[in-house]
């Protein structure tokens, strides 16, 4: 199974100092943050993909190609990449580039985005968020597949023999997971090319969770990719860690209070509650992180959120050090204790794909203009 770290890139004043980062201070501590990760023995690190204030992460493969070039093993992935705003064809070409540089060490997470702005700046609606979404993935795949594309579709020109470069290494695409909270079409999308599907859930209940996992994983068995329960899976989660609950919470809490995302809501406890975010000793994150297979079944790939809410960088390592050394090695000996043999255990490698051709060419073979949105869209709501 795979452990790791995502980062959201927020700048964000710590309520304890008064004190700003600088965007440069924010990107230096993002990429001290990837080493630590590798350096602690985790197997992914993955940044957000932002085009707004007070997030520093515009550029996702730029800095995942930096990282690449400083470690030798780290997975590098993202959370997310806009699959609505940006062009699948620069897409297409930015991550195979990623590619060859890592030497095959890259994945991608696709989403839509939650900021609304974001849209009209790259000039796309919002209102067609998930016909985007669908019309722009059915694109990017035939781009890393097709050496001479012709296509034409609703969002952008037309394509006339076109071929994306560089091709992706070993004629093998990056594996992609679709990353939602809240919609089921992106859950169905997932299911239906037999990619990955990734469920960021610090902030949701867990009822809500199993719910769109267990969507992807029925329809993932019925459009022929395998058993439901072999579904690739991938779940988020945030915890702060201390040498006792008291002390975890207090250190914690003003920036739980103050946090951009979910400050001045709910208490911590309250949050807690509700959600997986948990806050006190390493047994109490694997206590409650063995909890996320009984929700949602086996699964592949596990991101925790540590640096979120102005927390300092030398307080954000200590949490990476404390994760690769006292709760990953417990949760990952109890996962794998747990899992059965027909279940995979980790997401598909680079390396497991170009052995296994079947498996980058899923069974179930979609041609060009087999899936308009409104198909899509209709077979969500089923």
């Amino acid at each position: 199974m795979q452990f790791g770290i995502f980062t959201i890139g927020d700048v964000t004043t710590d309520p304890t100092t008064g004190r700003t980062p600088t965007e440069a201070e924010r990107i230096e501590a993002m990429t001290a943050i990837a080493l630590k990760a590798e350096e602690v023995g985790l197997d992914v690190f993955a940044t957000g993909e932002h085009h707004n204030p007070p997030f520093v992460p515009s550029s996702p493969t730029t800095h995942l190609a930096y990282i690449a070039a400083k470690t030798t093993k780290l997975r590098l992935s993202t959370s997310t990449t806009l699959i609505t705003t940006n062009d699948p064809v620069k897409i297409a070409e930015d991550y195979a580039f990623l590619q060859h540089l890592s030497g095959g060490r890259n994945d991608l997470m696709l989403g839509r985005g939650n900021t609304g702005p974001v849209y009209p700046w790259f000039g796309k609606d919002i209102r067609q968020g998930i016909p985007l979404a669908v019309e722009n993935y059915h694109l990017l795949r035939r781009l890393w597949r097709e050496r001479s594309v012709n296509w034409e579709g609703k969002f952008r020109t037309p394509l006339q023999g076109y071929t994306s470069t560089p091709w992706p290494l070993d004629d093998v695409p990056p594996f992609v997971w679709h990353g939602s909270i809240r919609s089921p079409q992106i859950a169905e999308q997932a299911a239906f090319y037999g990619d990955g599907f990734f469920h960021n859930n610090i902030f949701w209940n867990k009822e809500h969770t199993a719910s769109m996992v267990n969507r992807y994983r029925r329809r993932f068995e019925e459009f022929g990719h395998g058993r439901a329960d072999q579904a690739i899976v991938g779940l988020g989660g945030h915890v702060f860690i201390g040498d006792s609950e008291a002390e975890a919470k207090k250190q914690f809490r003003p920036y739980f209070d103050n946090a951009p995302v979910y400050g001045h809501g709910p208490s911590l406890e309250e949050f807690s509650d509700l959600t997986p975010l948990t806050v006190g000793t390493a047994e109490q994150v694997i206590e409650r992180t063995m909890q996320f297979p009984e929700w949602v079944g086996d699964y592949q790939r596990q991101l925790f959120l540590v640096d979120h809410a102005g927390l300092p960088l030398e307080v954000v390592l200590d949490q990476i050090e404390r994760l690769g050394r006292d709760v990953v090695p417990e949760v990952r000996r109890r996962m794998e204790a747990r899992r059965p043999e027909h279940v995979p255990s980790d997401p598909p490698t680079h390396a497991a794909l170009l052995a296994d051709t079947e498996r980058a060419h899923p069974h179930f073979q979609v041609s060009p203009g087999s899936l308009p949105e409104e198909k899509l869209n209709t077979k969500a709501q089923a």
